[in-house]
């Protein structure tokens, strides 16, 4: 069966670069079109939902649309997998501890560059640039036991206060469903 592939863009149409223009140069220039319109919707830090969502920075992960979620709903957390590191849980805290919230959701998905990475990653860079770097890359080879893990370093996490309504899910790239991983499986 054939599969459609749907382009994606920003919200913000970006005007088509001068010579010598930045890609940066062009998104600022989006910036200056976006508040024309822009009106401060009012709102403060805290999140409406209570709900704070951990997911991979993939360009494909549109999380708003995917989740139906709207500006002010949520704290939104991105990293390389979506993976619970120590700089998650210090977000994760802070979103708990200071500004109300009371859920977390945890989104991998499909076709992850982190499945074709391994700890070598870090060897490479040391190698290349003469420092190893302090962080661990964090590659996995089954994304539903990542996301387990993940779930399972939140839960354990002595700083988070809400540690119940933790959930983890998988979202595929190419059908735009999200699958819930079972956390004891």
């Amino acid at each position: 069966m054939p599969v459609n592939v749907i382009a994606m863009s920003t919200s913000a149409p970006l005007p088509a670069a001068a010579q010598g223009e930045t890609v940066t140069d062009r998104l600022v220039e989006a910036n200056r079109s976006y508040s024309e319109q822009f009106t401060d919707p009012g709102m403060d830090a805290r999140p409406v939902l209570k709900v704070a969502v951990v997911a991979c920075m993939d360009a494909r992960l549109d999380l708003h649309a995917a989740l139906g979620l709207h500006l002010g709903d949520c704290h939104t957390i991105r990293n390389a997998g979506g993976v619970v590191t120590d700089d998650v849980i210090r977000s994760l805290t802070i979103s708990q501890r200071a500004l109300g919230t009371r859920s977390i959701v945890l989104v991998h998905h499909t076709g992850c560059g982190l499945e074709t990475l391994t700890e070598g990653f870090r060897d490479d860079l040391e190698q290349e640039v003469g420092q190893r770097p302090t962080w661990a890359v964090e590659a996995f080879r089954d994304v539903d036991q990542d996301v387990r893990q993940s779930m399972q370093r939140v839960r354990t996490s002595p700083f988070l206060q809400h540690t119940g309504d933790v959930r983890g899910f998988v979202f595929d790239v190419t059908t735009g469903l999200l699958r819930e991983v079972d956390p004891a499986a």
